[in-house]
């Protein structure tokens, strides 16, 4: 029996950059998979499947559930603490944080983790 393709072909071809894209957006304003593969009609296997083979190429870090990474703290003399930082239940600090590629995000302790994860991976994109 034969048959016969009618219309555009369905088949597309994505580049890597477009993968690392489509995968990165993922999470970014909450958005899950299912709402990334239908924005850019694929289906949410082939983004697990882009995913699990741009980790092995080594192209899209691994994301572990929980990331230890060291601290270093030091103590702001005196004359220099603004009032009420010595209660450090209710006020926020400065936190500095290396990122790759040497560069450095500094930021309010009591920014939102949201906020903060979409401003890392937009430093780490850039």
């Amino acid at each position: 029996m034969r048959g016969e393709i009618l219309g555009p072909e369905r088949r597309r071809r994505w580049s890597v950059d477009e993968k690392l894209s489509i995968v990165g957006s993922i999470g970014i304003d909450g958005a899950t998979v299912t709402q990334v593969a239908q924005r850019h009609d694929v289906s949410r296997q082939q983004l697990y499947i882009w995913r699990r083979d741009l980790k092995r190429k080594g192209l899209l870090c691994e994301a572990d559930p929980a990331l230890f990474i060291p601290v270093e703290l030091s103590a702001i003399p005196e004359d220099d603490q603004p009032k009420g930082s010595g209660d450090i239940g209710g006020s926020s600090c400065l936190v500095e944080l290396d990122l790759r590629h040497g560069r450095c995000l500094r930021f309010d302790s009591g920014l939102d983790c949201s906020v903060l994860s979409r401003l890392i991976r937009a430093v780490e994109a850039a």
